[in-house]
């Protein structure tokens, strides 16, 4: 009887064992995927704000008005642009 009892313990243990590889493989898969997920929402996001910017800076081509968040963000995005531009000279003419 103990000897019966012990052989399904020893079969629940590997049956726990098995399920708990397939769990942890599942797991690993899963990271994976979020991660890749998450990778292409950044990308995407990035599009999103280069098409906002494309958006700002038509609207001050064409002499549309732009409410004043979009003024101090543009001003920020157009001095950054400028520091990088510089940026670019000073590399080139070294």
């Amino acid at each position: 009887m103990i000897q019966e009892e012990l052989q399904k313990l020893e079969k629940l243990a590997l049956q726990a064992s098995t399920k708990l590889l397939e769990i942890s493989e599942e797991n690993q898969q899963l990271k994976q995927k979020l991660s890749e997920v998450s990778t292409a929402l950044d990308k995407k996001e990035q599009e999103i704000e280069h098409f906002k910017n494309k958006i700002k800076i038509s609207n001050i081509v064409d002499n549309q008005p732009v409410n004043p968040e979009q003024s101090t963000e543009m001003s920020e995005l157009i001095n950054n642009y400028i520091q990088e531009i510089d940026h670019l000279i000073t590399y080139l003419s070294e």
